[in-house]
């Protein structure tokens, strides 16, 4: 068994959640969220976390922020240090509000270069052990990723996922040219943060390899070979059914208990396989937003 992962995490509410800006592919400004439903999900999932040990640190939602439930976004901690995100423009007003939280927790607040103008925080940046998988060209630059990998003292793996496209056809795949989201007007994809195609699972150690779990055909072939290429990680395979339609990645492993979305089961049945315990739920208003388990979560001690 490898080491604890996932202890502490940050969680903030579903106050103002809502999709009217819709600035990525799962969000549709024309339906309505069930904020009454959203929140027993949202509170179902902090007590899941509880129950397998997690210390959830509960903060208010930011005001007026639809998006302000998704705390990975916000930064990515190590140690005492908090790189603070760079958020799409519906997303601004969360930044402060996020650095101000890390800072009253006692975080040490550090600022991208003003030349870097993306980043999505955890959301983009998964750490295991001392690698940092990072998914870059949509919500985050690479250069945000190489200046965080630096000042957090991790090795960084950069990785890119695939751009969705103009039109599809058979077997529902993308073709054409790349699609600029409408709201944001950033490049978009249907894996836009890492999160929604590779979770972490267990982080290696000096006896026991790390787990990740991840959609390859998300990636791009040089992204592939990246991963193929750790030897000191195992990796479980997830379709991309199980992906795109119960966000099957956008987990939180405790490297013991896997807090996930039901509907995968052939990645559920893997899971047990690696002697992990999945806890599942239903969380389809938290899923309209674009995010899932994982988004909501943002852990504060990653060692």
């Amino acid at each position: 068994m490898g080491p604890k992962i996932n202890q502490t995490v940050l969680m903030s509410g579903v106050d103002y959640f809502d999709a009217q800006k819709a600035i990525n592919p799962f969000m549709d400004n024309t339906v309505m969220i069930d904020k009454k439903i959203a929140k027993t999900e949202h509170q179902h999932i902090r007590e899941a976390l509880q129950d397998a040990g997690v210390k959830v640190v509960q903060v208010p939602a930011p005001e007026h922020c639809q998006d302000g439930v998704y705390t990975a976004n916000w930064a990515l901690v190590r140690g005492h240090k908090a790189v603070i995100s760079r958020l799409p423009n519906a997303r601004k007003p969360e930044e402060a509000y996020a650095a101000q939280v890390l800072r009253d927790l006692g975080k040490e607040i550090i600022e991208l270069p003003a030349n870097i103008q993306k980043f999505s925080g955890q959301g983009d940046c998964l750490p295991c052990g001392d690698y940092l998988f990072a998914g870059s060209s949509y919500r985050s630059d690479p250069a945000a990723q190489r200046f965080v990998a630096r000042e957090l003292g991790y090795t960084l793996v950069q990785l890119e996922t695939i751009p969705l496209r103009s039109f599809f056809g058979y077997n529902n795949d993308y073709f054409g040219w790349p699609i600029t989201n409408k709201v944001s007007g950033w490049r978009d994809s249907f894996y836009y943060d890492v999160d929604l195609a590779l979770s972490v699972l267990k982080d290696p150690s000096e006896t026991t390899k790390g787990l990740i779990a991840w959609y390859p055909a998300a990636f791009t072939r040089s992204s592939r070979a990246k991963i193929h290429a750790l030897t000191d990680v195992d990796k479980i395979e997830v379709s991309k059914h199980e992906v795109r339609t119960a966000f099957a990645c956008n987990l939180v492993s405790t490297g013991t208990h896997v807090i996930m979305n039901d509907g995968a089961t052939e990645f559920t049945a893997a899971l047990k396989k690696h002697g992990l315990k999945p806890v599942l739920f239903s969380n389809p208003e938290l899923g309209k937003g674009g995010g899932s388990i994982r988004c909501i979560t943002l852990t504060l001690d990653n060692a």
